[in-house]
């Protein structure tokens, strides 16, 4: 074991002082190893503590995989105390070098299985955890599970998403009696803020959690006047079209973005609009931690460049496109510290696996976005009469 202490000690302080010295991301943090003994990784006083709880953890931290430290840390193998935030400004030092992994997800079992078959099945890894984990963590007035709208940082998350789904409303000039498609319905949060005010949703989920969640939501709030379907957005097919879309955060998962505008094209009613909102950087670009333990599959993020190529051979107008990384970066940081305020009981329920790696995945994401390896749009479509 005392070897492999030194195959992690040394190189770690050498990709320390290559990588992140002199950055601000470079503050010193303290290594606990097996052994007993402690050391110091840079120059200073430590910013948070990572212990190797033993041969395991050790071993994942001598791979400098990022893959493999991140299941040691779920495993309980490696424990973070102190900030995740700082701790995670750590990723320029690894590796996430899995190509074989990446080609499957992202090319040939879409391939083979066809892309909806395909998320129907990756769904299940993500939304059908039961929903109460969802709802502690969420904001308490929507639940909401895409990025809110803040003037400050100081804000709270209730306030930010209230404020963003009005600002989708108001985009699509919704009013009461419309029929409005929701795409990817999640916890119920559009339906309801949209049904509450007279408007007609149908809410498109292909998870049985959620479906289950929002049929429940509609006889318990008598929202009569909305409906929760299980139909992939890509096959759906309506009577009568929309008179706006709305699709917050769903894009990420329709990747073939001329597939998605003709869908568009053929549900909503000359004239109206879509708005929709995601996270967005290097398609396929996503680590393999996401792709195997969050969202498993070929999630991409939204690919500004390809999705306006794709929107000029269209008939609509694009109204709007604005950025919203740091809006997208609190909402994750505040996710992440709902997460953490109620540790305890999402172990007692669910295990201390899931809040693991919901922890990591949240504050990860919040990584992200500060320092700009992803970022967030959204944007408002009108068809033309």
């Amino acid at each position: 074991m005392v070897s492999v202490a030194r195959n992690v000690v040394s190189p770690l302080q050498r990709r320390y002082e290559a990588a992140l010295a002199d950055t601000p991301a470079g503050a010193p943090f303290e290594l606990r190893t097996p052994d007993g003994n402690s050391h110091l990784i840079g120059r200073g006083e430590p910013s948070f503590v990572v212990t190797a709880a033993g041969e395991k953890g050790l071993r994942a931290l001598s791979s400098f995989d990022e893959i493999s430290i991140a299941e040691a840390y779920m495993d309980g193998d490696i424990e973070i105390e102190g900030s995740m935030l700082q701790a995670l400004k750590y990723r320029a030092v690894f590796t996430d070098n899995h190509p074989l992994h990446y080609l499957w997800v992202t090319y040939v079992a879409p391939f083979v299985g066809g892309q909806v078959r395909s998320d129907k099945k990756w769904i299940k890894s993500h939304y059908d955890v039961d929903a109460d984990f969802f709802v502690l963590w969420l904001d308490k007035k929507i639940r909401g599970y895409s990025h809110g709208f803040f003037e400050n940082d100081s804000e709270s998350l209730e306030t930010g998403m209230e404020r963003k789904f009005r600002y989708a409303m108001d985009a699509c000039r919704i009013k009461p009696g419309d029929r409005v498609l929701d795409i990817g319905g999640g916890w119920g949060s559009f339906m309801e803020f949209a049904g509450t005010q007279g408007v007609e949703v149908t809410s498109l989920t292909i998870s049985d959690a959620s479906l289950d969640f929002m049929r429940n939501l509609i006889r318990e709030k008598g929202l009569n006047n909305c409906r929760a379907l299980k139909a992939h957005f890509l096959e759906y097919e309506c009577d009568e079209p929309y008179d706006a879309v709305v699709n917050l955060g769903v894009t990420e998962h329709l990747p073939d973005y001329r597939r998605t505008l003709a869908q568009y094209e053929r549900v909503l009613k000359p004239g109206r609009r879509v708005y929709l909102d995601a996270y967005s950087g290097e398609r396929h670009g996503m680590p393999t931690f996401v792709t195997k333990w969050v969202f498993q599959g070929n999630t991409s993020p939204l690919c500004l460049k390809k999705y306006m190529a794709e929107l000029e051979r269209t008939r609509f107008e694009l109204m709007l496109v604005k950025n919203d990384r740091h809006n997208y970066y609190l909402t994750c940081k505040k996710w992440a510290e709902n997460l953490e305020a109620v540790r305890e009981e999402v172990v007692a329920r669910w295990g201390d696996k899931l809040y693991r790696r919901f922890r990591l995945y949240l504050w990860a994401s919040a990584n992200s976005f500060l320092r700009g390896t992803l970022s967030a749009h959204r944007l408002i479509l009108e068809l033309p009469r």
